[in-house]
């Protein structure tokens, strides 16, 4: 089984959000983090959105944030989100299959098992494990240097009201 390219990246910006944590991730930055088109991001930021992945924040402030806490996403969740079809051959897919053995094949059933095994595997692995493997993540993905292009908030504007 391989996985696409936009469960890939969509784990990538997860990542990325995470490594970012209390401040908003601008598709812009991941992009330029990781090397990849803006467009796509924005596209598999849709599934990751609608999902409850990440939160997106409108506007000239807007940027991108996890929805739920890292150690609450797996692998498993943005799988499922990112991935169309688990077919792992022609036995799994719906409709007319031409093999005579589909009801009784022990194939079909040797790779349910290891697609299974697969996915029990995943739920094991939150973004926030993948994230703290990496304790240099931050300097990997230039965010320390985004941080200090940014306008730092005002002290009385962060201030609580006397």
């Amino acid at each position: 089984m391989r996985l696409t390219k936009q469960t890939n990246y969509a784990v990538r910006m997860l990542m990325y959000c995470a490594a970012n944590e209390g401040h908003l991730s601008r598709i812009p930055e991941i992009a330029k983090a990781y090397g990849v088109s803006e467009l796509f991001l924005f596209k598999i930021l849709q599934p990751l959105n609608k999902a409850g992945l990440v939160e997106t924040v409108r506007g000239r402030n807007g940027g991108v944030k996890l929805g739920k806490p890292a150690d609450q996403i797996s692998l498993f969740d943005v799988v499922k989100v990112t991935e169309d079809s688990f077919a792992m051959a022609e036995c799994f897919e719906d409709g007319a299959v031409e093999c005579p053995l589909v009801d009784s094949c022990g194939l079909n059933s040797a790779l349910r098992k290891a697609l299974n095994a697969f996915f029990e595997v995943l739920t094991q692995y939150s973004i926030d494990d993948l994230v703290k493997a990496r304790p240099q993540i931050s300097f990997l993905l230039g965010l320390e240097e985004t941080m200090a292009k940014r306008r730092p908030v005002s002290v009385a504007a962060t201030a609580p009201a006397a």
